[in-house]
């Protein structure tokens, strides 16, 4: 057996036994269910845990990750888990968290092509254009690429208000909170950009559902 592949057997072994010395019933009290009070919407970067960020355990962050924390209207993934996570877990947050240093977001801001993932950057490429304008005025690369990384995070934002999903829930008097979050790989730290929406009223008319 590969050395890598039996130490993650092996890992788990160590980690069932740890829990079990704290709490011997923690595994069968996780296995009755979950009532996270967060949906967590993030990238697939490996250096980007959503439990570990946030001190979280087991049962308390459910979870969605993508290249690039996007959150497209025609993903049926990102949808379904949306959906889930609003209608039957019935959470009270929804954080979306990119992270600077982020992969998608840098190649959305050049011309190589990369292959199929291209078709997805190009959703990120549509964010650089919104705020072409505030991008290109920016002389310095790592300042521009950083603003890339907060601006894509806020669009998501208003992206994620903008879906029926979130619309209905808000329609029905559910207490539902979205945020934009962007995580710093060199210090561990997160930046809360401000962008808390709660209602649909800070979306533009031609958004707002109708039920």
């Amino acid at each position: 057996m590969n050395s890598f592949y039996k130490k993650l057997l092996d890992n788990n072994k160590k980690w069932v036994d740890e829990k079990l010395k704290i709490d011997e019933n923690y595994f069968v009290d996780l296995s009755k269910g979950q009532t996270p009070p967060l949906l967590w919407i993030g990238c697939a970067d490996s250096r980007v845990p959503a439990n570990e960020v946030i001190g979280g355990k087991p049962g308390e962050v459910f979870v969605h990750r993508n290249i690039a924390n996007l959150v497209l209207h025609t993903d049926m993934n990102m949808l379904s888990v949306l959906d889930y996570a609003v209608n039957a877990l019935k959470v009270k947050h929804i954080i979306v968290c990119g992270h600077y240093g982020c992969g998608g977001v840098k190649a959305a801001m050049g011309n190589d092509s990369i292959g199929i993932i291209d078709n997805w950057i190009r959703h990120i490429k549509d964010v650089y254009r919104l705020h072409q304008g505030e991008l290109d005025a920016i002389e310095d690369e790592t300042e521009r690429f950083n603003k890339f990384v907060d601006l894509n995070v806020y669009e998501q934002v208003f992206d994620l208000a903008k879906t029926s999903i979130v619309q209905s829930a808000w329609k029905n008097g559910q207490e539902l909170n979205l945020h934009g979050w962007v995580y710093t790989l060199d210090s561990g730290l997160v930046k809360d950009l401000g962008v808390n929406i709660s209602n649909d009223s800070e979306l533009s008319d031609v958004y707002q559902l109708n039920f």
